[in-house]
């Protein structure tokens, strides 16, 4: 089916359209060829608490029943892969908005049938089962898990929580990996970055859109037999340095409105040479020139001059210190302030969880070069707290790097003290740490963190469980993981000819390992495997992302498994 300038099978190319009713005429006449007598099996069922009955091409999922002012809601899905809300009611009106159609029994009884669109789940989880969907949980230990892969993902992450017992962000994805919708049915292509060494990267490479990863994710939750208890994360909405940044992330915003958890990423603002400015007139001339107002300085100096005692340690800031620390942060802070404002309103009074990460850094800032410090969190934090603003959660940078384990100097003890000195300051604000980047870190490392952390953080992932689906592909389907493969390779000797030494030293490791035989466990794939599966032509259509929705019913279950063992396994560990 086209939409706009995209041609897709939205049954085989999910988490891309706001909608699973994406063409409502066909849908409506399914709801009409059935009969009364089914219907009445229905109304049985209902009254009974019995499983929904299954017909020819309608699958009602029971998990998603709801009761709601003498209605009774209901997820359904198509034999063409459509899903529809049901209502039946002894009532007149609606209660869901406008419906696409109504039936009347020859009992009286009414059906009325809505599409799945965003708008209207997100009033079914806000007046008729809001324990059904995503939800602001705040300061409660979680996994945050990323979902590049979609309805192939989610079912092991509900087993799992089910079965192990924790709670997760069940839906995130970070600006990088996600498009936003109008891009994507323009036919617009991504915006290309250049990561330092690493090379160039076509952002939105999942193929998922911010809107339809919301949508496709909590119909798989409103399945789940569990009723998982999961909330949705807006990963890394980046404020970047150039004249736009805060008008693209306003934009992201608006595209994830309906998420719960709001990662703002304010890394890219910060002046990380301000705070190793040894002259004190240097150091204070940052506040006159970001606080410009005489009376809101002397209150952010009076503020921060404050002592406090935390986790068994004093701090008292000076106006030098705290000049260095509002010449790294302020642009940021308020850059945190207005989007924060602007979540607010978009969300209308519907809570939310928000995060502000510091953990990332611009490339041309090494990782061990702006470790975040205790006097550091503690001016952030207190600043939040003297602005008003409602955050839940932090990620600082504890040294974690991105695609390895652990490899500070300080070695893993130099963890350890750093995180148990620094988590003590976030929850005397009632803020929880965060953990991102966890993917590549050993048991030894997440061990660390669950020891200094009592447990009480969050942890997230992202691309591992894209690794984990290649390694079951190549042993279900390896003719499409030899294609994935060979994209890799490619990708990397492109980047290496290009200039990227880390490409260089990728590909470098591969022909030398004595070891041509293609495998997910190459660096290689490992660090250039992310971009094929969302991958587009010129004209905007994608080219294979379709196959990997259409594989067969082994491979999925395997997944799902290896899934739920994998994030059990983190879960015992972390926790």
């Amino acid at each position: 089916m086209r939409f706009s300038n995209l041609e897709i099978n939205p049954a085989k190319n999910p988490a891309i359209l706001d909608t699973a009713t994406w063409d409502p005429e066909s849908a409506w006449g399914v709801i009409q060829s059935l009969d009364d007598a089914y219907w009445q099996s229905v109304q049985r069922a209902i009254a009974q608490d019995n499983p929904l009955p299954v017909t020819d091409g309608f699958t009602p999922y029971t998990a998603s029943s709801a009761r709601h002012q003498g209605s009774v809601f209901f997820l359904a899905g198509l034999a063409d892969g459509q899903q529809v809300f049901v209502e039946a009611s002894t009532g007149d009106e609606p209660v869901l908005g406008t419906p696409m159609g109504t039936k009347t029994l020859r009992t009286s009884n009414r059906i009325a049938v809505y599409k799945t669109d965003a708008a209207i789940l997100d009033r079914f989880f806000r007046f008729i089962s809001p324990d059904s969907g995503p939800m602001a949980m705040g300061a409660v230990p979680r996994l945050g898990i990323g979902t590049r892969m979609t309805t192939a993902v989610w079912p092991g992450i509900f087993q799992a929580m089910d079965t192990c017992g924790f709670a997760a962000n069940a839906i995130q994805n970070s600006v990088r990996e996600l498009n936003l919708l109008d891009n994507l049915l323009s036919g617009r292509p991504g915006d290309r970055n250049y990561a330092f060494s690493f090379g160039t990267i076509e952002t939105g490479y999942t193929g998922s859109s911010f809107e339809g990863l919301w949508v496709s994710g909590v119909l798989d939750g409103l399945k789940s037999p569990t009723r998982p208890h999961y909330g949705a994360d807006a990963d890394h909405i980046q404020v970047k340095r150039d004249t736009d940044g805060l008008v693209r992330a306003k934009q992201l915003a608006t595209a994830a409105r309906y998420y719960t958890f709001f990662t703002l990423d304010m890394s890219d603002i910060l002046d990380y040479e301000a705070t190793a400015v040894e002259s004190v007139g240097t150091a204070e001339s940052y506040l006159t020139g970001k606080v410009r107002d005489a009376d809101q300085r002397k209150d952010v100096l009076d503020y921060h001059r404050q002592k406090r005692s935390i986790g068994g340690r004093s701090y008292q800031l000076d106006a030098a210190m705290i000049g260095r620390l509002v010449g790294k942060y302020w642009d940021g802070l308020d850059a945190m302030q207005e989007l924060t404002s602007y979540i607010s309103h978009l969300k209308d009074g519907y809570p939310f969880d928000l995060e502000l990460t510091i953990d990332e850094h611009p490339p041309e800032i090494q990782t061990f070069d702006c470790v975040t410090t205790d006097v550091e969190l503690l001016f952030v934090l207190s600043e939040m707290q003297r602005r008003g603003l409602p955050l839940t959660h932090v990620a600082p940078n504890f040294g974690i790097e991105k695609g390895t384990d652990y490899r500070c100097p300080d070695g893993l003890e130099g963890l350890e003290n750093r995180i148990r000195s620094l988590v003590p300051i976030a929850e005397e604000f009632g803020v929880m740490a965060d953990f991102h980047s966890g993917d590549d870190l050993s048991s030894a490392t997440r061990r660390v963190i669950q020891r200094a952390t009592q447990g009480q953080h969050h942890f997230k992932i992202s691309p591992s469980l894209q690794l984990l689906f290649a390694e079951v592909l190549n042993d279900f389907h390896p003719a499409l993981f030899r294609r994935w493969w060979n994209d890799a390779l490619a990708y990397a000797r492109r980047e290496a000819a290009a200039g990227s030494a880390f490409a260089a030293e990728c590909v470098q490791q591969y022909e030398a390992s004595g070891e041509q035989t293609p495998s997910p466990h190459h660096t290689v794939f490992h660090h250039y495997g992310f971009a094929f599966v969302g991958r587009r032509d010129d004209s905007g259509q994608f080219l294979q992302r379709e196959e990997f929705y259409d594989l067969s019913p082994a491979f999925y279950r395997e997944y799902q498994r290896r899934v739920a063992r994998r994030l059990c396994s983190l879960a015992e560990e972390l926790f």
